[in-house]
């Protein structure tokens, strides 16, 4: 059998790092919480809208019209994206105005446009 040039050969623990990576590593409920988070990125119509408001506020129907979606499927998505904090609304008389929840968010997928861009 070939030797796998990215296993380690050796057989010595390093304690000196697992226990410095247990005292920084997030805890499981943050862990869980990041994990909740990339799966909301991880739907392409979700990441769509997101890069869609990272260019502009919209409202749902201007929206809808972009994603070639219907307003209901564009409110659902929208709904998914509020409740996980990425994205906040404002009405105006019959209008809910959408923009990103905060400098995070744009942070975030700019980050990631960068990575894929390298």
């Amino acid at each position: 059998m070939g030797r796998n040039e990215n296993t380690c050969d050796c057989n010595v623990v390093h304690e000196e790092s697992i226990e410095h990576v247990k005292k920084e590593i997030a805890s499981e409920d943050e862990l869980a919480k990041m994990t909740k988070l990339y799966k909301v990125f991880g739907d392409s119509t979700r990441l769509n809208i997101l890069a869609a408001l990272n260019c502009h506020e919209m409202c749902v129907c201007d929206l809808a019209v972009l994603m070639n979606m219907t307003k209901s499927a564009t409110s659902h998505q929208l709904r998914i994206l509020r409740e996980n904090n990425l994205v906040r609304f404002e009405k105006v008389g019959k209008h809910s105005y959408y923009s990103l929840a905060d400098e995070h968010v744009r942070d975030i997928l700019d980050i990631a446009l960068d990575h894929v861009n390298e």
